[in-house]
């Protein structure tokens, strides 16, 4: 896909891999549209990126919100190229300490939300299919918590292990609808996440670059319509130096 003048829904869009994604895909020509809570942050971005990137207001958790944000982005732009649904949270600590609000926040935002905003997504790629042959490209961005369980990180583990079952299903589903449905699994980046209260301590002391994977996740947007990167898995070459 060429990514001039495409237009890019990109969740958790305020801090950390969301911000990076937007830089590039802004860089590379595309109009993003940005969703996060936190709309001063966004705003703070969209200063910096320009026109090229539009902060929407939304808690992916959210039924209501992710229908009013996708329905005003079909509004304004027409259209949905690309959906990198990047927003996630991390609550990590012993099983018997974990709280049921712990648990259900990181099912509602890892999972839920990728839920919502894809079901949203899916119906305009459809259309677009119809009429250009190609629909689009859904990016989910998992984590190496997919694939490998560790203590302390259980509910983690469960979203994003959840979220490569959904992903494969949905690469499956959508294929003969002309939508690309890719599968991102990171393992230790430079982003505040590292540091989230309750976090395992890492032993990764040369954590990748956000600036990298974000290159990585535009150089799957950028594949060719009939090429598909299904999964990727990212680690750092030397991760303790």
């Amino acid at each position: 896909m060429n990514l001039t003048d495409k237009v890019v829904v990109v969740t958790g869009a305020s801090s950390g891999l969301g911000v990076e994604f937007s830089k590039l895909l802004v860089a590379k020509g595309a109009i993003v549209y940005g969703l996060a809570r936190r709309l001063q942050k966004l705003q703070a971005l969209q200063d910096t990126l320009g026109d090229g990137f539009h902060p929407v207001a939304c808690d992916v958790r959210s039924e209501g919100d992710v229908k009013a944000a996708f329905s005003d982005i079909i509004q304004k732009a027409g259209r949905i190229d690309a959906l990198v649904n990047n927003a996630g949270l991390g609550q990590f600590g012993p099983v018997d300490e974990l709280t049921l609000e712990e648990w259900e926040v990181q099912m509602d935002t890892n999972l839920r939300g990728v839920f919502l905003c894809t079901r949203e997504a899916v119906p305009p790629m459809k259309q677009q299919n119809a009429a250009t042959g190609f629909g689009g490209h859904i990016v989910n961005i998992a984590s190496i918590a997919g694939l490998i369980g560790n203590p302390h990180i259980g509910a983690y583990n469960a979203t994003k292990f959840g979220l490569r079952g959904f992903s494969e299903s949905l690469m499956k589903e959508l294929r003969d609808d002309g939508i690309k449905v890719s599968c991102i699994y990171p393992g230790s980046v430079e982003t505040e996440f590292a540091s989230v209260a309750g976090a395992r301590p890492s032993s990764s002391t040369h954590r990748m670059q956000p600036e990298d994977v974000a290159a990585t996740v535009v150089h799957v947007l950028e594949g060719p319509d009939n090429y598909l990167i299904s999964e990727v898995v990212m680690r750092p070459l030397r991760p303790r130096g």
